[in-house]
């Protein structure tokens, strides 16, 4: 496989640091860029191809776009004559694949993606939707590609990838948010900054490990912890009266909400059609 991408963004760098340590040769991947030092930096880095010319991208099988989505219309209409039978990629957040298809000439090999940002750990989870017109091998191309950066979600409807953005996409800055104000609660109890850092972030890291190598329910697992009368219990019932649940239930529908008027605004091109 032949694999190119256009951007050479964090997230890019991520797929490909992935991809390197999966044994994918790195002779095989074309990246194209626009900025030298950054071309330079990841030619020097990771054994890549670079390239300022989108034309060099027309050898490539894969094609994965990982620019930001206000560059995606001018981008894909000068794609669009290179294209043949290449499988193109999107992790641009908010475009819909009915605006990509109809800005690149009405391609239908297409499979948009929502990645995270653990991605740059090799510790992130991506939502996939493909095209109807993407074949059973490009699928399982393009989850090789996006399972380098971590694990791959397969969805039945593009629809749900507004949902993903609000989980998974926005997720970890509820996670990072949670994390403050463990922080910021050790140092009131009279902790210093290292040891409230050190206990918030082994904190999450241990239940998340705990929770993901667990059969037990979710539920089940908290429960373990929560003796009665004792000081989780207290904790969870602040909690509970805080009705901090219903907050993040909130906070997930108020960016899925986001997620779907960013898809309306993005696809209007520069003459506002949609």
């Amino acid at each position: 496989m032949k694999l190119g991408f256009i951007g050479g963004g964090n997230m890019a760098h991520a797929l490909i640091v992935g991809l390197r340590q999966q044994q994918f040769s790195m002779s095989d991947i074309t990246v194209i860029e626009l900025d030298t030092s950054k071309r330079a930096e990841l030619s020097q880095n990771l054994g890549v191809t670079t390239s300022g010319e989108l034309s060099s991208i027309r050898a490539c099988d894969v094609i994965v776009l990982a620019i930001k989505p206000q560059q995606l219309p001018a981008l894909a209409k000068t794609l669009a004559p290179l294209l043949k039978q290449q499988l193109v990629i999107s992790i641009a957040a908010g475009i819909r694949l009915s605006d990509l298809s109809r800005w690149l000439g009405n391609y239908q090999t297409i499979i948009r993606a929502m990645p995270n940002t653990p991605a740059q750990i090799q510790a992130g989870v991506t939502g996939l939707y493909a095209m109807p017109g993407v074949s059973k091998t490009q699928i399982a191309l393009a989850d090789q590609v996006l399972s380098a950066a971590g694990s791959t979600l397969w969805l039945d409807s593009e629809e749900k990838l507004d949902a993903v953005t609000a989980i998974s996409g926005s997720g970890p800055a509820y996670v990072f948010y949670f994390i403050e104000a463990l922080q910021e609660a050790a140092l009131q109890l009279g902790l210093s900054e290292s040891q409230a850092k050190q206990l918030s972030i082994a904190t999450f890291k241990g239940a998340s490990l705990l929770a993901d190598a667990s059969a037990i329910p979710i539920a089940t697992l908290r429960e373990q912890v929560t003796s009665k009368g004792g000081t989780t219990e207290q904790g969870l019932l602040s909690l509970h009266n805080s009705q901090v649940k219903q907050a993040i239930a909130l906070a997930a529908q108020k960016a899925c909400a986001r997620a779907q008027t960013l898809g309306i605004e993005l696809g209007r091109d520069e003459l506002g059609s949609s």
